[in-house]
């Protein structure tokens, strides 16, 4: 009777080890990230003892999604087949950031902080110029009254670096209103024209490489409707 019983837990645990086995996760896709690698989106979702299982995966996030990652609005997670799951990443929509007390201090396009962090992030535009005395997770940045709508300036300015592909370092506004964009040691002064932004910044991804490794500033203050736009070398 020992000998049956000892057969049939040994079968048991061989179809049980097969099933587990056969759903060990071994191909991951992950989309939408910008903050965090790789293989740390993977860290955070795939946790824990069996967090490379499949199965262990569908039940833990079903119906749910991942939404306490700072940048993140959310991750969900999908089983494509046994041993393949795909993360998709919902980051939060960050216009720029300023620093403030030795950290990057995060913002949406309305002016809301949504996170700080001493790690700066690519591709998110620094802002400077801006004055405010404190600074509260959830709340707007508490800018003087000349810069309230600096955030739909800082969201178009956003918008439109990215269909130009372009990688502003830093993005400064001056007390009257003034805007310079910083690539490196070259600068772009665009001036106070706000519906003329694009037609400057459309100039801007044919100037740039004929100035790699120059300094000084493209004088755009004016809308010129031909493109020719000054280089003033420092």
């Amino acid at each position: 009777m020992s000998l049956i019983v000892l057969a049939v837990l040994s079968i048991l645990f061989g179809v049980g080890w097969y099933v587990w086995d056969m759903h060990t996760v071994r191909t991951v896709y992950v989309e939408g990230n910008v903050h965090y690698t790789e293989d740390e989106i993977k860290a955070l979702v795939m946790d824990g003892v069996f967090g490379d299982n499949s199965l262990y995966l569908s039940m833990k996030y079903k119906n749910r999604g991942i939404t306490d990652v700072p940048f993140v609005d959310a991750m969900d997670v999908n089983i494509l087949a046994p041993d393949t799951i795909r993360i998709t990443v919902y980051e939060k929509a960050l216009a720029g950031y300023v620093k403030y007390m030795g950290t990057y201090v995060y913002f949406d396009k309305d002016g809301y902080v949504v996170e700080s962090s001493a790690v700066r992030t690519a591709g998110i535009p620094q802002v400077t110029g801006l004055s405010f005395d404190y600074i509260v997770l959830g709340e707007p940045l508490p800018v003087q009254e000349e810069h309230e709508e600096v955030f739909g300036t800082i969201l178009e300015l956003t918008k439109l670096l990215n269909k130009y592909e372009l990688m502003a370092d830093r993005i400064y506004f001056h007390p009257d209103s003034q805007i310079t964009l910083y690539f490196g040691s070259v600068r772009a002064a665009l001036g106070n024209e706000p519906a003329r932004l694009e037609d400057k910044l459309m100039r801007l991804p044919k100037m740039l490489p004929g100035l790699e490794g120059r300094a000084g500033t493209i004088q755009m203050e004016s809308y010129n409707e031909k493109g020719d736009y000054t280089f003033k070398p420092e």
